[in-house]
């Protein structure tokens, strides 16, 4: 067995570490943030500082495949959830009205989704975390650098430790970074004398404009969870203990949606999309709360056949992260962890061999969805800019985005399509294994030929026009 460092204690790093321990290591989170969590859900979500996790209190999705973790993995936190008042949402229940087969499939509990605030995620994780054994949470604590040993490669730095800012050093025979999209691993290695790691990066050019509300009963789905119109997304999510919250996504730079932060501006967008207006009839429990540049971000650990580090393995948003308007970033990275703890448990007595498995299931079973994020947030971005400037959206770009839309064409119209769809956007199934399924998508295509709708979006969602929201936002 082994002594593990964890470098963050937000959700992917404690589950991270509550799996090692239980297979026996002896793991220490090591947390920034200083406060630790308060006894209650209330408590957490009005006065938990978290300044590490900068959308502790932004909109958060959990879906089927996080679900399908904590029952199989982490059953304890899983039951902090029911226990605690988490509601689930069926994606099933919000098929669309088009289509008329209601008929139940093999599967279709998959399909279930948890819904909660993310400061009440934290918290059930953090109480079930206290009590596994070989597990020790240090907060307050700030990494500063990494501490390099004997190499197990030639070249190739060997991570030993770490050192923090307090001067403490802390030695291990496995370091994990789960530090989340701040970082700054990638700039200690570079700093070790070896070759960097590679990272790309970019920033879709969104801002989200958030709002939670409490009520007597959850509101009803007459749409879906996220809504394109024109020039705004609309997202729509319940949360725990009678709350939920709604989104409106903008481009960041749409000047005029600026006045979205108004509370009172804000409402009345809201008050104007029908299918949604009735989410607003609640009792506001914040203020409109913006958020921008969300950055897409990749990096790779082995490069040109070669780890750049090994003894450090990054896990979840330290490895990729993406825009949150489609809620994948929980939903991947604790897949992303239940994947490191079974590469630790295969390699951990080889470093160099232990960094490139990770590497190779990272890469095949993850990055995809890095990947289609990415591309749907460039055609997304397009399409608003097409629509604020007065022009049509341009046509996808290459065969993946083109398959993309043949796929959505059907979605809406026929309830396996749609199943399929699901279950690759609640990250059950690569988005490549949909979208190269050549007899599903030669489906999706008869369907929406044969509904006279061709490729593409097969209506137009109600909601306000661009020129009804300039109005709107203007007076």
């Amino acid at each position: 067995m082994a002594e593990v460092l964890v470098l963050g204690g937000a959700v992917c790093g404690l589950a991270t570490a509550m799996m090692l321990a239980r297979d026996g290591h002896d793991v220490t989170v090591l947390e920034r943030d200083a406060a630790d969590v308060p006894d209650t859900v209330d408590a957490a979500w009005s006065s938990w500082e978290r300044k590490g996790v900068p959308q502790f209190r932004q909109a958060h999705v959990l879906f089927p495949r996080f679900r399908k973790h904590l029952e199989e993995e982490l059953p304890d936190v899983n039951e902090a959830f029911l226990a605690n008042g988490v509601n689930q949402l069926s994606f099933l229940g919000i098929m669309p009205p088009m289509i008329t087969d209601r008929s139940p499939r093999p599967g279709d509990d998959k399909l279930v989704s948890l819904c909660a605030r993310r400061p009440f995620m934290d918290w059930a994780v953090t109480h079930a975390a206290r009590d596994v054994p070989r597990l020790t949470i240090r907060r307050g604590v700030q990494v500063t650098e990494l501490v390099t040993g004997t190499s197990a490669v030639d070249s190739v730095p060997h991570v030993v430790g770490v050192r923090t800012a307090g001067g403490e050093e802390l030695g291990a025979d496995l370091v994990v970074d789960a530090m989340g999209r701040r970082s700054k691993t990638v700039e200690w290695i570079g700093g070790l004398g070896g070759p960097p790691p590679y990272e790309e990066a970019e920033e879709p050019g969104f801002t989200y404009y958030s709002r939670y509300f409490r009520g007597d009963a959850l509101p009803q789905y007459m749409g879906p969870v996220g809504m394109e119109l024109g020039t705004i997304t609309v997202l729509t999510f319940w949360c725990d203990n009678g709350t939920w919250g709604m989104v409106l996504n903008t481009s960041s730079g749409d000047q005029p949606l600026k006045q979205l932060r108004k509370n009172d501006v804000w409402m009345s967008v809201m008050r104007s999309c029908p299918l949604q207006a009735h989410w607003a009839d609640g009792e506001p429990i914040t203020d409109v709360m913006p958020m921008s540049g969300q950055m897409d971000k990749y990096r790779r650990f082995v490069v040109d056949g070669k780890p750049v580090v090994t003894g450090l393995l990054a896990v979840a948003d330290a490895w990729a992260c993406t825009n949150p308007s489609a809620g994948r970033g929980l939903s991947v990275g604790l897949g992303h962890a239940v994947a490191l703890r079974d590469t630790v448990r295969k390699h951990l007595g080889s470093p160099v061999e232990l960094a490139h498995a990770f590497d190779a299931v990272t890469e095949e079973e993850f990055k995809p969805f890095y990947y289609d994020q990415v591309q749907a947030d460039r055609a997304r971005v397009a399409a608003m800019d097409a629509n604020r400037e007065g022009r049509e959206p341009p046509p996808p770009k290459g065969e993946y985005a083109q398959r993309r839309v043949d796929l959505f064409a059907g979605v809406p119209l026929d309830p396996d399509i749609f199943r399929s769809a699901m279950s690759w956007l609640s990250c059950l199934v690569r988005p490549d294994k949909i979208l190269w399924d050549e007899e599903l998508l030669e489906r999706s295509r008869k369907v929406a030929e044969d509904a006279g709708v061709g490729a593409g979006p097969p209506m137009q969602m109600p909601g306000p026009t661009r020129e009804q929201l300039l109005e709107i936002v203007g007076g």
